[in-house]
């Protein structure tokens, strides 16, 4: 998460609205009230949405945005200074980027440069005497295709205790690089070492495509561990990465679905059929810094857990359910269990299912065996405390009252946890029928748990607010217009130039050039200033001055929306008619929601019998001639797409 929306995240809009005199009023999910920006003491025009926490202005200003742009005009600040009143407001610290920090992210990249020459060393090694049997693991025991070999360059490490380190060190590459790398080991005397010896070697990419380290399985029938990977470095970071996603963003966002699986080959054999949407945390805890990295592809935050069917798969779900019922008084680590994914859901506002594996066969098997089968069993994965409460109940004699005080003991904290009450009565009835117990008796207390230490009352209003943020901030961080924003900002970025161009097809369509007042969120415009001032200036590439211009906290999110744009096609035309088409689209929401609003404010005007009915009128029908104006520029859009 960026600096920027950490800070939007921890400040109410509401809140920072109504501290500057505002005196807003409820109506409906928005609040209204008088513009603090200019005179009007007869019709409130001022509307904030908390859901995604932006403002706007429907009278004499016609201005809007977000939390930083109320702020900068409230008190002339430009960005930075807003961005630091805020960020203290928040208590986020400011990172500023020091020499020491560039001088490292050129080592990392020198860093990455290495492991790709690394990686295309162990393919070529798969193709030798020495890789055959690795090779014809891959292709007869896994089901793999040379294709498939290719497109993930597989590869593999031959047995000798210095094969990487003569070849490398040969080529000019240090020791030292070669041990930041996690390419080396070393033992107690000092002696370096190949890490990795006789072992199928799996390429480890991060989000946009760089390479970060290796995944390695040993080709001896004892050899241990099973499965051993790059140390943590400065580059990788198991807790940060997610294998295969570099490959799956696309279908994760176009599906609005992830689903994760715990192996490598779990991975790359449904990808291979045709399941793109697939990744995994590599079998260690699944992070709430993966499930954000998730949650940037899919809209609807639709996340699916199948997990190998084995005990410890079915463990990684029910793992902890004890101790965390032991501890409902404290706030522990987020962990790789049942309770510790409710807690993700209900931050990240997502919507989290276990899909149960059949046959003791795990997911690369399984769609081996029949894709639509695979296929089905994602399609009926079901909401975690439903898998949780399944689980328990196989093999337990549910006509004991002991048994079933027991797996009521373990299930009621996880219902207790969930955010939504109608989900949490939803569960309990669903539990109470499986138990065939009344519904009562789990109502008035947790079984055999621990009870749960009720919040002070002088403390209940802190937690509160601290809820209705977290709620807040996961809704606004899936707003549409924000999204397109970004996109379009994406595609400028990359070519500058291309500004140019669409500021034309967007007069040709009777449509204004492309402004500041087209981006809601503060560090867009601060980004759209950026691109403006690159074409304005000679001494430098559009891009680069664009990269040394920007401010520092703005630094992380172009790097998010050149790694969400990549995958465009690099053809100009193409990149033109997406960017058109985003720029429609995104005019199309904005005025789709005024439009809304004035209505709102032309009914309750004429309710009380207002003179300013007449303008809301005349601004209504603006709105109205302005989309028609968009659907005919996007209907001739379509047609030349056709062409």
């Amino acid at each position: 998460m960026s600096t920027v929306d950490e800070v939007k995240d921890r400040i109410d809009i509401v809140d920072l609205v109504s501290e500057s005199g505002v005196k807003l009023r409820r109506s409906g999910r928005n609040h209204t009230g008088f513009c603090p920006f200019h005179s009007n003491t007869k019709t409130p025009a001022f509307v904030v949405w908390p859901e995604t926490g932006t403002w706007r202005c429907f009278g004499e200003c016609n201005e809007g945005g977000d939390i930083f742009k109320f702020v900068m005009k409230k008190e002339g600040w430009d960005f930075k200074e807003s961005l630091r009143y805020l960020a203290e407001r928040a208590g986020v610290e400011l990172q500023q980027f020091t020499p020491q920090q560039k001088e490292q992210a050129e080592a990392n990249d020198n860093l990455r440069t290495l492991l790709e020459e690394v990686a295309l060393f162990y393919h070529q090694q798969l193709k030798t005497p020495a890789g055959k049997k690795t090779l014809d693991y891959l292709r007869e025991k896994r089901g793999l295709t040379d294709e498939t070999i290719e497109s993930f360059t597989l590869g593999y490490s031959p047995p000798g205790w210095d094969n990487v380190l003569k070849h490398f060190t040969e080529r000019g590459h240090t020791e030292p690089d070669l041990m930041d790398a996690g390419l080396l080991s070393e033992n107690d005397q000092g002696r370096r070492y190949d890490r990795f010896r006789d072992r199928l070697m799996i390429p480890i990419r991060d989000a946009r495509g760089r390479m970060a380290g290796f995944g390695a399985r040993t080709m001896d029938p004892e050899g241990l561990p099973k499965y051993l990977n790059s140390p943590q470095s400065d580059v990788f970071d198991k807790g940060r990465l997610l294998y295969g996603l570099d490959r799956a963003r696309k279908a994760i966002r176009s599906s609005d679905q992830a689903v994760i699986v715990e192996g490598y080959l779990d991975v790359i054999t449904p990808h291979q059929a045709g399941f793109e949407n697939i990744i995994s945390p590599m079998g260690t805890a699944l992070t709430e810094d993966q499930l954000r990295m998730i949650k940037r592809y899919t809209p609807g935050n639709h996340i699916v857990l199948a997990l190998d069917p084995d005990a410890a798969g079915q463990k990684a779900i029910l793992r902890g359910l004890e101790a965390a019922r032991k501890s409902l008084d404290r706030e522990g680590e987020l962990g790789f269990d049942a309770r510790g994914y409710l807690r993700h859901e209900a931050r990240l506002q997502a919507d989290l299912r276990v899909a149960s594996l059949p046959d003791d066969l795990d997911p690369d098997e399984i769609v081996l065996r029949n894709p639509e089968e695979w296929k089905e069993i994602i399609a009926g994965a079901k909401p975690i405390v439903t898998h949780v409460m399944e689980t328990l109940a196989v093999g337990r004699d549910l006509d004991d009252p002991k048994e079933k005080s027991d797996i009521a003991a373990q299930v009621l904290p996880l219902i207790a946890d969930l955010p939504n009450p109608i989900e949490r009565e939803t569960f309990r009835q669903q539990l109470a029928r499986m138990l065939k117990v009344d519904e009562r008796a789990l109502i008035g207390g947790q079984a055999r748990g621990k009870r749960v230490r009720r919040i002070p009352s002088s403390k209940r209003k802190v937690v509160k607010d601290q809820e209705v943020q977290q709620s807040t901030a996961g809704i606004a961080a899936v707003n549409p217009a924000r999204k397109i924003e970004e996109y379009c900002l994406g595609i400028l970025i990359r070519n500058p130039n291309l500004l140019y161009r669409l500021d034309r097809a967007l007069q040709e369509s009777g449509l204004h050039a492309l402004s500041l007042e087209d981006f809601e969120y503060t560090e867009n415009q601060t980004l759209f200033r950026a691109v403006k001032a690159s074409l304005e200036q000679d001494e430098l590439e559009a891009y680069d001055h664009i990269s040394a211009n920007l401010p520092e906290a703005l630094a992380e999110l172009k790097k998010k929306l050149l790694a969400e744009t990549e995958e465009l096609s690099p053809v100009e035309e193409r990149l033109l008619e997406e960017a058109l088409r985003g720029v429609i689209k995104l005019r199309r929401l904005g005025l789709n929601e005024s439009l809304n609003q004035l209505r709102f404010f032309q009914e309750e005007a004429q309710q009380k019998g207002d003179l300013e009915e007449n303008s809301y009128q005349e601004l209504v029908m603006q709105h109205a001639l302005m989309l028609r104006t968009l659907d005919e520029a996007q209907r001739r859009l379509s047609l030349r797409r056709l062409e």
